[in-house]
């Protein structure tokens, strides 16, 4: 296999309005603390903050896009919420590898998600078996 333990990948995007509405539009997720400002103010976090699920869909992004990239399929994914990702956060989701099964080309990454202050925002381990090219397996 192409890949070590320590291996590590990145993937960044800023979260705003357009995020918000397109996993609306996807999921259906309509909870006021991410669609109603005057709501989200009377709240502990004080604005609008993004979905959980939404930012943990950034590691999916690097999982599938970066490493272990195409042919990669997620077989668990364990998450912890740390902190709320509020609108013009900018996520940078990273995934390291952990291990690699000897019998089977299966990853287990360390998956975590960063806001532009480099402060964890949720942090979890994904379980990935990697169904890529031949000579990489």
């Amino acid at each position: 296999m192409k890949f070590k333990v320590g291996d590590s990948a990145h993937y960044s995007q800023t979260i705003g309005e357009a995020q918000i509405a397109q996993f609306i539009g996807a999921v259906g997720d309509t909870n006021p603390l991410h669609v109603d400002a005057e709501y989200a103010k009377q709240t502990r976090f004080g604005a609008r903050i993004a979905q959980g699920i939404l930012v943990a869909g950034l590691i999916s992004t690097a999982i599938g896009t970066k490493l272990p990239g195409t042919g990669a399929i997620y077989l668990g994914q364990s998450l912890k919420f740390l902190k709320p990702t509020y609108l013009g956060d900018t996520i940078t989701a990273t995934v390291t590898v952990k291990a690699i099964r000897a019998d089977k080309p299966i990853l287990t990454l360390e998956t975590v998600c960063t806001n532009q202050r480099g402060e964890r925002v949720l942090e979890g381990e994904a379980s990935v078996l990697y169904e890529g090219p031949e000579e990489d397996v």
